[in-house]
């Protein structure tokens, strides 16, 4: 037993050179709805990022190994893919937000990505069928609106704000669905007759069409929300400082680089938040 000290001394040194001691691994959990492993390749050269590239490009940046875990919520991910653990958040700004106070976590927003028109913003889309006969935003008056679920601001919020403005009332308990293929697909069930209006987010009307939910032409947009903060990365108030300011250099300095670009569909990369706030 004696002899198996060294050996155990000897294998501990050849896996952390002196000097370089292991590095804890960064996790990173992606919410963003047009990541590839949340989307789909429907419309060539969308809704296709690959973070995975990212994940590499932080790992070099950093000097320790990063772990990309992929989730539509971050709830989700923590429970089933990252045993609780998530330094950096990237996903829609109201979910993320939503999600991390469900969870009892504290975030703070370090970067926000641009997409390929170079805007870091989304809005609300209140769309009706392209026969129905609604053709301004007054005319939905009588109409019943599907919404979206409440952690979805372009979809929910922002709406309902912008139809209050406009001496809407909203209902108690409104109608909401959590995709905007839902919506969508019931606009199609009920009919140009149906006097029903849904709520889509901006960026799901190409892969509606693209991926056949909806015919093409097949919705008609009648209003349009405010804009609110689109994909935002978040770094865990936990993290250290220094590695927290590590990692906001990184996600700032992907711009330069084309190939990163290129894989993340965005026109300039990450830049500083505008509009994206901690929940407190």
């Amino acid at each position: 037993m004696r002899m198996l000290l060294p050996l155990v001394a000897l294998a501990a040194l050849a896996a952390a050179p002196e000097g370089k001691p292991d590095k804890a691994a960064l996790t990173v959990v992606v919410m963003d709805p047009l990541a590839l492993p949340l989307s789909c390749p429907c419309v060539k050269g969308y809704a296709q990022r690959d973070y995975d590239k990212l994940g590499a490009y932080l790992e070099a940046q950093l000097g320790r190994p990063v772990t990309v875990a992929f989730s539509e919520s971050l709830t989700g991910a923590l429970k089933n893919k990252t045993d609780g653990k998530a330094d950096l958040v990237i996903g829609k700004n109201s979910v993320v937000l939503y999600d991390a106070r469900k969870a009892g976590m504290s975030f703070t927003p370090v970067a926000s990505l641009t997409g390929k028109d170079g805007k870091t913003a989304q809005t609300g889309l209140v769309v009706v069928l392209k026969d129905d006969p609604a053709k301004v935003v007054d005319d939905l008056k009588e109409y019943a609106i599907i919404y979206g679920c409440a952690e979805a601001e372009e979809k929910h919020a922002a709406v309902m704000k912008m139809l209050k403005n406009r001496s809407f009332v909203i209902p108690e308990k409104p109608q909401t669905c959590a995709g905007c293929d839902e919506g969508a697909g019931k606009l199609l069930e009920l009919g140009p007759k149906g006097k029903t209006a849904a709520v889509i987010s901006s960026y799901a009307k190409p892969l509606l069409e693209g991926c056949g939910t909806v015919p093409k032409g097949a919705l008609r947009v009648v209003a349009v929300t405010e804009s609110v903060p689109f994909v935002v990365a978040f770094c865990n108030d936990g993290l250290a400082a220094d590695l927290r300011e590590a990692v906001t250099r990184a996600l700032l300095s992907v711009g330069e680089h084309d190939d990163l670009k290129t894989a993340l569909e965005t026109r300039s990369g990450f830049v500083k938040p505008e509009g994206a706030a901690k929940k407190k």
